[in-house]
């Protein structure tokens, strides 16, 4: 089912609410993005997040792969964090994950795998400052792209962008939004999956 990102926040909200916390759906959707990329272990890894929950998912899905093996960074685009990426982010930590900043000298072309968390489905209008040169510097990086429920920088609704990550992989948490199937995204997603973590439309 595709939906708006309206529909998909009201429902988001509606689920934590009545029946999920958000710290429980938050880990669903970072292992349905694990489960989602069989090929973790072929090289180096990094995960840009940023200051809202899709950031938190990064987070989250760095102590999953730390508990199964796998040794990510994390580079943090926003020194901000959501109450639930904060648990999450402390989980990382604790299991020795390395985090650090993103600046305009950050080098990316040493990873072989960048996972985007940045911006979620909510962001809309111009991509600006530390967050437009993260976007460019990962479009740049030779590395396989994922993208966390859409690539940073995409109106969830329409599929515009004046600059948006580029993905190999789009991983959409709960449903797909409508702007990640128009003509205009296709230039920014190569494949899309979905991920259900129990969601209930409203």
């Amino acid at each position: 089912m595709v939906i708006s990102v309206e529909r998909m926040r009201k429902s988001d909200a509606y689920t934590i609410e009545h029946l999920v916390p958000g710290k429980e759906l938050m880990y669903r959707a970072a292992m349905g993005v694990y489960e989602s990329y069989k090929e973790w272990g072929s090289g180096k890894v990094a995960i840009l997040v940023g200051g809202g929950n899709n950031g938190g998912d990064g987070y989250a899905l760095a102590g999953i792969l730390k508990k199964n093996g796998i040794s990510p960074e994390v580079i943090k685009v926003s020194e901000k964090e959501s109450s639930d990426g904060k648990y999450y982010r402390g989980i990382a930590e604790d299991l020795g994950v390395p985090m650090f900043s993103f600046d305009k000298d950050t080098d990316l072309s040493k990873y072989n795998v960048i996972v985007d968390c940045i911006l979620g489905t909510g962001f809309a209008g111009e991509v600006r400052g530390c967050a437009r040169d993260a976007i460019e510097a990962i479009n740049g990086s030779g590395a396989f792209v994922i993208s966390v429920d859409i690539p940073s920088g995409m109106n969830g609704d329409t599929g515009e962008a004046s600059v948006a990550v580029v993905s190999d992989l789009t991983v959409s948490i709960g449903y797909i939004k409508q702007g990640l199937v128009t003509n205009l995204a296709k230039k920014y997603i190569k494949a899309l999956t979905n991920v259900d973590i129990g969601i209930v439309l409203v």
